[in-house]
């Protein structure tokens, strides 16, 4: 069963990106041990947050951008099973588009 869910104000709601489990030689690392994703998917956006003179300031992000954000910003929740954060727009660095083949590799994005 799908849940609609819309955020309030300047809040987004983003799916983190799992890591995929790495093996280093016979060595599992455990979930606990992992550190946090830092990049997700925007999958909903609120209200908009109201500027001094009441109007609604836009979101820099859509639905759909891939986005880095803070490591410790936003709230974990899950929906149906899955897991997603809420976090406002000022908790989310960059929205990007990168070749799945550089995170795979585990190569720093370089910005020029």
């Amino acid at each position: 069963m799908a849940i609609n869910v819309k955020p309030f104000g300047d809040r987004v709601l983003a799916q983190p990106l799992e890591e995929k489990e790495v093996k280093k030689g016979d060595i599992i690392i455990p979930d606990t041990a992992k550190e946090k994703p830092q990049e997700g998917t925007v999958v909903a956006l609120g209200t908009g947050k109201p500027d001094d003179n009441g109007k609604k300031i836009e979101f820099n992000v859509k639905v759909g951008d891939k986005v880095l954000f803070s490591k410790y910003g936003g709230t974990e929740i899950k929906i149906d099973g899955e897991n997603y954060l809420i976090m406002r727009e000022d908790d989310i660095w960059v929205s990007a588009v990168w070749p799945a083949t550089a995170r795979a590799r585990g190569n720093p994005i370089k910005i020029k």
